[in-house]
């Protein structure tokens, strides 16, 4: 099969596209031939090197995918060849007491597509049947890949652990990068209020138009300032980052007392001032969040069709132009996801 790989790391020059081994299926697995798959900043992160992951050379990027089904088991009751399907990439072991409590994105032997394992930028993969999950109809297959990572974290931020209520008003930081759009999305659907930031005026207009309460210039404005001054002085109830060191302080500084701050990434640092007498004194909260279940997915799928909401797919690439969807997506210059087609 044709797959987009790392035969090193480095940069673009360490991605090739070529011929790698069609994957077996193994007894209670799917066979899925991919139709489409959206890029993440692990992708890059994985071409870097991918430290602290391990993986083995040649390595298939992608985590995020969708398509058809190809093989089940003779059994399997809820899949079938030629079904539309979209992919978890999460794969748990489902015996840790992470995983029997349902919380298996916890879990201890926790492997991500893409990441430990071969991921979806290829003509097929095999995962187990519970990671695969039906396509909505008139979803396109690359709407479906890209609700599987940047949607799914989001869900989960917003909804698992930050508990986002309709009379509440969040901050999210860094909106155009496919999380932070997908929590502007998810957070206008349950009914809050929501303040965004960037340093790019056309992305804060973009913004707008898909809801967005207030918009904050960060190349021009302070960010907590700004925020006080849009909840009239009371600080927001949520914050929504995954930007880390850079934006840590103005994060703090933004939460009403009692406020919840929750973050999944570090792309600026993972470092940043505790600002502890603030945490405590505010008895502010923290909240770490990766992912999600598959139970979350499947909620999430629910609630997208439920208010007609979608992914926004920016720019679609061929898989042969791997290198240049990869080049866009470290510009940053995108508003949405970077979409692969797999033909």
């Amino acid at each position: 099969m044709k797959a987009a790989f790392l035969t090193g790391h480095g940069g673009n020059e360490v991605v090739a596209v070529g011929e790698r081994p069609l994957p077996a299926r193994a007894a209670g697995e799917v066979r899925v031939r991919l139709h489409a798959a959206t890029l993440n900043r692990v992708d890059l992160y994985m071409r870097g090197g991918g430290a602290g992951i391990t993986h083995q050379l040649p390595h298939i990027l992608g985590v995020d995918g969708a398509g058809v089904v190809d093989e089940v088991d003779a059994g399997e009751a809820l899949l079938a060849p030629g079904q539309r399907v979209l992919l978890h990439p999460g794969l748990s072991c489902g015996r840790c007491e992470f995983c029997l409590r349902g919380d298996d994105v916890l879990c201890t032997r926790y492997q991500i597509l893409g990441e430990q394992r071969d991921g979806t930028l290829a003509q097929s993969i095999s995962v187990p049947a519970r990671n695969v999950l039906p396509l909505p109809d008139g979803w396109s297959f690359a709407e479906g890949a890209a609700l599987g990572v940047n949607h799914l974290t989001a869900w989960r931020m917003l909804v698992t652990q930050a508990r986002l209520q309709p009379w509440e008003t969040v901050l999210i930081f860094g909106i155009g990068g496919g999380v932070s759009l997908a929590g502007l999305q998810i957070a206008k659907a349950l009914g809050a209020r929501a303040i965004v930031t960037s340093r790019h005026a056309d992305k804060l207009e973009r913004a707008r138009a898909l809801g967005a309460d207030h918009v904050i210039d960060s190349s021009r404005e302070d960010i907590a300032k700004a925020a006080l001054a849009a909840t009239g002085g009371r600080g927001v109830d949520v914050v929504f980052e995954n930007v880390g060191e850079a934006v840590w302080a103005h994060a703090m500084k933004s939460l009403v007392r009692g406020g919840r701050l929750v973050t999944c990434g570090a792309t600026s640092g993972d470092q940043p001032g505790a600002d502890l007498r603030r945490l405590f004194i505010r008895q502010l909260k923290v909240l770490g969040s990766t992912m999600g279940t598959v139970a979350e997915l499947h909620q999430l799928l629910a609630f997208c069709q439920r208010h007609g909401l979608r992914p926004v797919i920016e720019r679609t690439f061929a898989l042969h132009d791997v290198h240049a969807a990869l080049s866009l997506l470290e510009s940053g210059r995108q508003f949405g996801k970077t979409a692969l087609t797999i033909d």
